[in-house]
């Protein structure tokens, strides 16, 4: 199994581990050096091997690129990110979601596997699996291994009720992700449970964060704070402390995506607001979202003028492009800056 997946990003090259917070930057000559040493069959070269001793204290020497590094190819979209929901379902039925509707339906697995590939042709190194609730899809596990072996930072966007599971929890120690988010929906049954609307929801989170500490996985949490458990947001930070890397707040609910109110009546006055400063929008430019039967979206939550992948392949994403200039939208994020050699936060590019 690979070490490091290499590839272009924006008007750079990256070279990334999976798990590990770190990256190099390349620049294009590097890049073609290295996807040659992988055709021909050859040797990491030294420059990789004192990379990787320095970035993250791995010994390449005298290892071959080839099963090493997965050496991504160039692509015409370069695009960074995806989102995938692999179906609407969940276990939980939370007070304030976002999906008008949780069905249990998506892709059949051959599809799946199409819609990896199209990922990968597009150029995306940083997919993040969401939903409802994936690990509850039938295909996830096998979804995750495949969109690993092509060469990419898997992140799970999940409500962390299932990370005990044999199956899940080693599926992640064998294919380090980037990371797993977990939603945290309250520090005690009673305001969790009302929230999700699920008996023992709560109990379930906490077990699958202590599995997933257990196992060493990259845990972020973000904490989702309603009028359902605002009494408890200083506990909840606690156990985001005690269990995750970082953690985050969110507080400002949004209607259902097809706009539907429902979801504002669990809003919190208290915790309105505190958004973080706007830096661009990548919506489109390098990151697009693509829900359960392949239906390709700038956002999440703005679906409008979906493109069917299944039906036009990897080439329809031209027409998310193209959207993107409507009048409007607000303006694309900054790229990644071209420099040789340099190490840093392996952050998602914008």
């Amino acid at each position: 199994m690979h070490t490091l997946i290499a590839g272009p990003q924006q008007h750079t090259y990256l070279v990334a581990r999976p798990g590990a917070r770190r990256g190099v930057q390349l620049r294009a000559a590097r890049y073609d050096e290295l996807a040659a040493a992988d055709a021909a069959d050859a040797l990491v070269p030294e420059w990789l091997v004192d990379a990787a001793r320095k970035t993250w204290a791995l010994d390449l020497a005298g290892r071959p690129v080839h099963g090493t590094v997965v050496v991504r190819a160039r692509t015409r979209l370069n695009y960074s990110r995806a989102t995938w929901e692999l179906n609407k379902g969940c276990n939980f039925n939370c007070a304030m979601c976002y999906l008008a509707q949780r069905t249990f339906e998506g892709l059949p697995w051959s599809e799946k596997a199409r819609l990896i590939d199209m990922f990968c042709e597009a150029g995306v190194l940083w997919l993040q699996f969401t939903g409802g609730e994936p690990t509850i899809d039938r295909d996830l596990l096998e979804a995750y291994a495949y969109a690993y072996e092509r060469g990419m930072l898997l992140e799970i966007l999940t409500n962390g009720s299932r990370l005990h599971r044999d199956d899940v929890l080693g599926t992640l120690m064998r294919m380090r992700p980037h990371k797993v988010t977990v939603s945290l929906y309250g520090a005690s049954e009673e305001a969790a449970d009302s929230l999700t609307r699920t008996r023992g929801s709560f109990r379930l989170v906490m077990k699958g964060l202590e599995a997933a500490r257990a196992a060493g996985l990259p845990v972020e949490i973000t904490l989702i704070i309603t009028k359902h458990n605002e009494h408890e947001a200083d506990a909840m930070r606690g156990i985001a402390r005690e269990y995750a890397d970082q953690f985050s707040e969110y507080g400002s609910i949004s209607p259902t995506y097809d706009g539907q109110p429902d979801p504002l009546a669990a809003q919190s006055p208290c915790f309105l607001g505190g958004n973080t400063v706007f830096q661009g929008c990548p919506a489109g430019h390098t990151f697009f979202h693509v829900g359960p039967f392949g239906l390709a979206t700038m956002c999440k939550i703005g679906r409008e003028n979906p493109i069917d992948l299944m039906t036009t392949g990897v080439a329809g994403l031209l027409g998310l492009q193209a959207l993107r200039h409507l009048p409007g939208l607000p303006p694309a994020g900054e790229g990644v800056p071209d420099r040789e050699g340099t190490t840093g936060e392996l952050l998602p590019t914008s």
